[in-house]
């Protein structure tokens, strides 16, 4: 397991604008270096998956690649810095950290929520949780839950009021084929087709994601419910 850590990253330049996380810290298990992960796109709940680039070389990742990433895990609701086992594919991969936080759509910073360590996967060799004294957690990462200020209207794409106490309305640029409303845990709450007007009256206060699947493509944009 220990092994697996303790490998050369190969640094490459990111895309013109890419977002990226740099992660240093626990060095029982990672070598003392900067891993950087780039951004992957977004998942299903609007939240964005990062990942390192592929790292090609001799042992110990005999099939020449190996990689982590920083996705939202919807079945367990919670952030998860997670580590292959050595040939890129992350089926069953080792789970290093967990964060609870449902900041979206950035995971979040070692100063909001808490990145536990996975002492099952890790043997307790990064020494506990993530703090500002034992890595470095920096980039694209949320210190904060994202307030009404803070909500992103996407390419074209306007949803009001927000907040909201019972309708919502959404303005496409290009016509609207369906609206999917997420809890941030990640579960699908409602669905509309072919409207634009949508009523919500019936969820519980709190933020939603509204994935807007439009003919120019699918858009993602955060609500409020009163």
């Amino acid at each position: 397991m220990k092994t697996l850590f303790t490998l050369s990253l190969l640094m490459f330049v990111s895309l013109i604008n890419a977002q990226t996380i740099t992660f240093s810290g626990c060095p029982d298990l990672f070598a003392s270096q900067n891993y950087i992960f780039n951004p992957m796109g977004a998942d299903a709940t609007g939240r964005n998956v990062y990942a390192t680039t592929p790292i090609t070389g001799d042992q110990p990742c005999p099939a020449g690649v190996c990689e982590f990433k920083i996705l939202w895990s919807t079945a367990n609701s919670r952030w998860e810095f997670i580590a292959d086992r050595g040939d890129g594919d992350f089926v069953n991969p080792y789970l290093i950290y967990s964060n609870t936080s449902a900041s979206t759509p950035n995971p979040p910073s070692i100063t909001l929520g808490t990145w536990v360590e996975n002492n099952t996967d890790t043997a307790g060799d990064c020494g506990g949780n993530l703090t500002i004294v034992n890595a470095v957690l920096t980039g694209a990462v949320q210190n904060t839950v994202l307030g009404v200020d803070d909500f992103a209207v996407n390419k074209g794409i306007v949803l009001y009021p927000n907040p909201t106490n019972s309708f919502i309305t959404v303005k496409s640029s290009s016509p609207i084929n369906e609206i999917a409303i997420w809890s941030v845990q990640g579960r699908k709450m409602m669905e509309f087709k072919g409207m634009d007007i949508v009523n919500v009256s019936e969820l519980q206060a709190g933020m939603y994601i509204a994935r807007i699947k439009t003919e120019a493509g699918l858009q993602v944009s955060n609500f409020i419910k009163r």
